[in-house]
């Protein structure tokens, strides 16, 4: 990621549409997690979602450098998976999970890239703590990403709002920004100084994450090269939109009735 690119009016709406479509395919996902339920019911579900939006996925076949092409369009993170997790038969959503899905797909060449962490019946007041506090950081953050300010403005609110419940947040992955890239220019990490990094400029669209553990922020990579833990086994959750920095403030582009209720 290198150069920073401005998106007009006519990107901006372009973008529009595939940030609903990507909130679109999250809830039907959301809606059908449910005790007994696979990972894999949740890949098929996204699948003909996607299908049914005339979108693409951004994340089956996306290949980093040197890196086996990932396999789904879906990340699944079942408590202690903090993100990338593959969609597999052999994981069963139970009651008391927490499980994290993020998405994102394609339209017209731009994309649009959301999470949620969604809990699975009664789950453990501390788990209840935990995605309070990441979601409630991450609307802090995005509260930020007005023009004058800087990177650094978002990243304080994700890092504060955890480590002020006593989680941690990750250091290693980072949200990003984004257009006819997934990826793009620049990186919004986790943690971070108020007043520090890039200066936020109209135009500039970015898809703004929060990863948040209950325990430490050290995390492993599974033998699949793709699934991250954390390290010590404690939960995690994740949230994220993608959010268009305008000349009168931030506006969601992934927004949807799923973060409402």
């Amino acid at each position: 990621m290198d150069k920073i690119r401005i998106k007009n009016k006519i990107e901006i709406e372009k973008m529009k549409r595939s940030g609903k479509a990507a909130a679109t395919v999250l809830k039907r996902i959301g809606e059908a997690i449910a005790p007994g339920v696979s990972t894999a019911d949740l890949e098929q579900i996204s699948r003909d979602a996607i299908a049914e939006l005339n979108a693409t996925s951004s994340f089956l076949g996306y290949q980093p450098p040197e890196h086996e092409p990932y396999p789904a369009t879906i990340c699944t993170s079942i408590n202690d998976v903090v993100i990338h997790g593959i969609p597999d038969e052999s994981h069963v959503v139970k009651e008391g999970d927490i499980v994290g899905i993020d998405t994102a797909v394609s339209i017209e060449g731009y994309h649009g890239d959301n999470a949620y962490t969604f809990p699975v019946g009664d789950i453990s007041p501390l788990a209840k703590r935990l995605l309070e506090a990441t979601r409630n950081s991450l609307y802090d953050a995005i509260a930020e990403a007005k023009p004058g300010n800087r990177i650094g403005d978002i990243s304080s609110k994700l890092q504060n709002g955890a480590e002020s419940e006593g989680f941690s947040v990750l250091q290693s992955f980072s949200g990003h920004g984004i257009g006819r890239n997934l990826h793009e220019a620049p990186e919004v990490p986790c943690i971070g100084v108020a007043g520090r990094g890039l200066r936020l400029r109209p135009g500039m669209v970015l898809a703004i994450e929060t990863m948040v553990n209950v325990g430490l922020s050290d995390v492993q990579m599974l033998a699949d090269g793709w699934t991250i833990t954390t390290a010590d086994g404690s939960l995690s959750a994740l949230f994220e939109h993608t959010v268009a920095i305008l000349s009168d403030g931030p506006e969601i582009l992934t927004g949807s009735a799923l973060w409402d209720l």
